[in-house]
């Protein structure tokens, strides 16, 4: 029974130590930091930049086939978050995306690659405009490396549903999560 224990809890550690190597950096945005102005949405009372911000990853599982990213505030007063951002369907020798790549009908995101709709109502990258007097919300950059080439989305598609098929297809995981506050 004690071998086995002993087993189990080094194999633990090797799967940690595994999707441990699984990062996501960028220039434009840090962990804990406070986004600039460039990733703030112009519209709803916001008067930034609404670039998307430069993502790079590295570390995938070797079994990745495409990869997926989304920006999402879990602490917008809706009940239900608010999803700034999907992309799928980048291929998996991708493991770069330039700022402001998710403008709608961006000329820079990968071939293949798909925006689904914000909840500001578009395909494509909405920045942070939290209601102001609020502490700092969260906003979660997270790359999705994933088990199939190619999710069923398409310019329509709802951040809950892209949420899911996600959900559905995750391999690994890797985020950073700036704040911003007005």
């Amino acid at each position: 029974m004690r071998k086995m224990t002993v087993m189990l809890a080094m194999l633990s550690v090797s799967l940690c130590a595994e999707a441990g190597d699984f990062v996501l950096r960028s220039s434009d945005i840090a962990q804990g930091m406070m986004m600039k102005n460039t990733q703030v949405f112009a519209g709803f009372g916001c008067s930034g930049a609404n670039q998307s911000p430069q993502l790079s990853w590295q570390g995938a599982p070797a079994d990745t086939k495409s990869f997926a990213i989304t920006a999402y505030d879990p602490d917008a007063p809706t009940g239900s978050g608010w999803w700034h951002w999907t992309v799928v369907n980048i291929p998996v020798q991708v493991n770069a995306l330039p700022a402001d790549a998710g403008k709608p009908d961006s000329k820079t995101l990968p071939a293949g690659a798909i925006e689904g709709r914000n909840d500001f109502g578009y395909a494509g990258f909405g920045g942070a405009c939290p209601p102001e007097g609020e502490k700092p919300h969260r906003y979660r950059f997270t790359v999705w490396a994933l088990k199939t080439e190619k999710l069923p989305i398409d310019a329509g598609s709802s951040g809950a549903l892209v949420g899911f098929m996600l959900n559905s297809n995750v391999i690994a995981k890797a985020e950073l999560v700036p704040v911003y506050g007005r």
